[in-house]
């Protein structure tokens, strides 16, 4: 082509250079989404951790002091001394995850490798050998333990994949909706059926009933991880010339204030969760006189969380993740609180308040992870290196240690209030129940509520650092 004048040959230039930024744009943008049957494939991972996790949640005290036949404080104990050290290995394991490279890529792999010693553990830790109480208390702490590492193994890698499926802060918030269907789904089944398995496998033996339980939760596992193995994929890769180095990493973390705020909240938010979630069972058990209903009680939360999570990517559109934690955190609290007022025979009013109080709670789930993997970006973008499997792995280390001191607040309050396993419980130890079940995780609930208040990470925020990364990275996976 012959130019005429100069101009004519700057505009020409000009016009094309700015066709290949727009086909840049556009192509960023198609490689930033997410095919729905990815999202789905992704969310079987988390179902098969939920089906150990709200096992864990809901029943683990109850089947240590009821069924295994160790004391609730030496339970207590047992959870946080596990938890701390399964929570030290997932910062060790993102750290792992971030530096493997193979042709599945740095994080999938796991699921591959882990979900069938994963399995094993669960079947052990939930079987009950014959012997002293001394020599139960050691299989316990080994065997738990040993479930707790394998579940660290599996599940770091797998919270981490969220934040290198797209680089988009939008769609990783859907992906995170879609992954907690999954979880709440499993959820679900885990509290309306696991103790009709153990009743139907036990047959008069809840020793035997537990086990053959989690052979069947194991094999469900191993199925869940292998769909979600073969049907995801990692677009954001780290450039390989970054200066790896794991004391660069957690020095990017300990500078980071969003950083801080959210592993706060998630300790919090856990530790609530988790008292209210393990005093369920005593309180349908021992307060309310209604066992028989413990399984509706749990599965309208599940109900209500999957609702929930179900709208929370929409709801984030319109409000913005961080107002919309700060609101449900708050509401969340009130509403849990009630259950003090509520009577043995309210069943009405104890039913309306699991279910409004998890709807209003269940926003929380995707939100922080989606966050998490927000604050991956903004240390990528604050310091050119990034650690999304570290990063994840310190949300999954709050997330333990919050169990860990929630079981372990939990277990305290029953001891003090002076609980016997398989008795009539005296008005102390019902106090005990009824104050796990309301104040106690109410106020923990607050203390999150106020925390997030300092979250600096808004979504006007993160639309800035992704236009950014975009710049730096070119087209997305190359």
């Amino acid at each position: 082509m012959r130019y005429t004048n100069t101009l004519q040959c700057i505009n020409y230039r000009a016009g094309q250079r700015g066709a290949a930024v727009r086909r840049m744009k556009s192509t960023v943008l198609l490689a930033s989404r997410i095919p729905l049957m990815e999202k789905i494939g992704y969310s079987l991972g988390d179902s098969a951790s939920n089906l150990y996790w709200k096992t864990f949640e809901f029943f683990l005290v109850i089947f240590y002091t009821d069924v295994f036949g160790i004391s609730s404080r030496a339970t207590g104990t047992l959870l946080v001394v596990t938890g701390l050290v399964s929570a030290v290995a997932d910062l060790m394991m993102g750290s792992i995850a971030d530096r493997m490279r193979t042709r599945w890529g740095h994080f999938r792999p796991y699921f591959l490798f882990g979900s069938g010693p994963l399995a094993v553990a669960g079947v052990l830790t939930f079987t009950t050998p014959h012997l002293c109480g001394g020599e139960k208390l050691l299989y316990a702490y080994i065997t738990y333990g040993s479930l707790m590492l394998i579940y660290t193994a599996v599940n770091v890698p797998y919270c981490a994949l969220m934040g290198v499926m797209t680089p988009s802060s939008v769609e990783r918030t859907s992906i995170s909706s879609v992954r907690f269907m999954g979880a709440f789904i499993a959820g679900l089944f885990v509290q309306c059926f696991t103790l009709s398995f153990v009743k139907f496998f036990g047959r008069g033996s809840d020793a035997d009933g537990w086990r053959w339980t989690m052979v069947l939760y194991g094999a469900l596992a191993v199925l869940l991880l292998l769909l979600c193995f073969f049907s995801t994929h990692e677009q954001v890769i780290p450039s390989p010339q970054q200066n790896s180095n794991i004391k660069y990493d957690f020095h990017d973390l300990f500078r980071s204030r969003a950083w801080l705020v959210l592993v706060a909240v998630q300790l919090l938010t856990v530790s609530a969760f988790t008292v209210k979630g393990a005093a369920s069972a005593y309180y349908f058990k021992y307060f309310v006189g209604r066992q028989d209903l413990l399984w509706l009680f749990l599965v309208s939360n599940g109900l209500a969380f999957l609702v929930a999570v179900s709208i929370t990517s929409r709801l984030a559109k319109l409000v913005g993740k961080r107002q919309l934690m700060i609101i449900e955190l708050w509401l969340g609290a009130v509403l849990v609180g009630l259950f003090s007022f509520a009577k043995p025979l309210d069943i009405w009013l104890i039913f309306a308040l699991q279910i409004i109080s998890s709807f209003v709670i269940g926003f929380k789930s995707p939100l922080i992870f989606a966050m998490f993997a927000d604050i991956a970006d903004h240390i990528e973008w604050r310091t050119g290196r990034r650690a999304t499997g570290v990063v994840f792995a310190s949300a999954i280390f709050a997330t333990k240690i919050g169990m860990a001191m929630g079981a372990w607040l939990f277990g305290l309050v029953l001891a003090y209030s002076g609980y016997l396993a398989n008795v009539e419980q005296t008005e102390r130890s019902l106090r005990g129940i009824i104050l796990s079940m309301s104040w106690i995780p109410a106020a923990i609930t607050l203390m999150a509520a106020l925390g997030m208040a300092s979250y600096p990470l808004s979504d006007a925020v993160m639309v800035k650092i992704e236009k950014e990364l975009e710049a730096r990275r070119g087209v997305v996976g190359i």
